[in-house]
């Protein structure tokens, strides 16, 4: 993260020291402490600036204040933790990005893979390339693969073996990240996909999923490590996959939005996502995309 100093940001800013100061005191800039000194990733000062090029609007007052799209353990977690007050309605990453587009979450975590290129969370492909105050940044690197009883009973070791007519697979919901990118590795594996889920019996989260399998209700799902560690069932690692956050510029800088941002810097949110598993946070609040 390229951070500034107050002498560097007041430049950048060509404004005065004191003046820096005075935003900082006022909680009206974006800045953090390190070892008791001030500093400021410019990632978030250019993004200040943007919002004050716009009018300084204030948040339209009709978007709830609610956290939609992917669910994520750690990401969870951090919502709560960090006292965002964001409500969480985790129905998967395609009803996350039509409640984003229609005002009705402020924000949204995504993890969609286009099965023709195999990139993930691509903003035109989404369908946010619209937007034209979009940002999206990167939570984390989630590690996916094939959740399974303990003990690996039926001794699947890949996903070639899921060729086999006697396995009952649980699935997610039709626009969940996660469906797309089963049916995607399946495919690309040349293994026949499974029928659609019957309405009702699809798993709404990563821990749904782990709890089928875990009852012995399914052989196999797809979801992330740190579901399958936290319900002790046996992983098989498939691919390493992005997980984004996507927002409206404005609320950007809102408080839940900020708080959820500081939290990430904490000594205590890096050992939580350590010993959850199977997370990658080396571009953790990363901006990806800011139209």
């Amino acid at each position: 993260m390229d951070l500034l100093t107050t002498a560097e940001v007041a430049e950048y800013l060509r404004l005065k020291e004191r003046k820096i100061y005075d935003l900082v005191s006022q909680g009206a800039i974006p800045y953090a402490r390190v070892t008791g000194k001030l500093v400021f990733p410019r990632q978030a000062i250019d993004l200040w600036v943007m919002k004050h090029l716009e009018g300084d609007q204030a948040l339209d007052a009709n978007t709830p204040a609610v956290y939609a799209g992917s669910s994520d353990p750690l990401l969870d977690w951090a919502l709560r933790e960090a006292e965002t007050e964001l409500a969480q309605l985790c129905n998967g990453s395609g009803d996350g990005i039509t409640r984003l587009l229609d005002g009705r979450a402020q924000l949204v975590g995504l993890h969609v893979i286009d099965s023709t290129t195999g990139r993930f969370n691509d903003p035109a492909h989404c369908g946010l390339g619209g937007m034209r105050d979009l940002i999206m940044l990167r939570w984390a690197k989630r590690t996916q693969g094939l959740v399974l009883p303990p003990g690996n009973p039926l001794g699947i070791r890949g996903i070639e073996d899921l060729r086999r007519t006697d396995l009952r697979v649980v699935q997610r919901q039709p626009g969940a990240g996660a469906q797309a990118l089963l049916l995607y590795l399946l495919d690309r594996a040349g293994v026949q996909p499974p029928p659609p889920p019957r309405p009702g019996h699809a798993a709404l989260d990563e821990d749904a999923v782990a709890v089928e399998v875990g009852s012995g209700r399914a052989d196999y799902g797809l979801a992330i490590e740190a579901a399958a560690r936290r319900h002790g069932l046996d992983f098989i690692a498939l691919i390493e996959e992005p997980m984004d956050l996507a927002m409206k510029r404005r609320n950007y800088f809102e408080t839940p939005i900020q708080r959820l941002l500081a939290f990430t810097a904490t000594e205590r949110f890096r050992e939580t996502a350590a010993a959850m598993g199977g997370y990658d946070l080396s571009e953790c609040t990363r901006v990806l995309f800011n139209a």
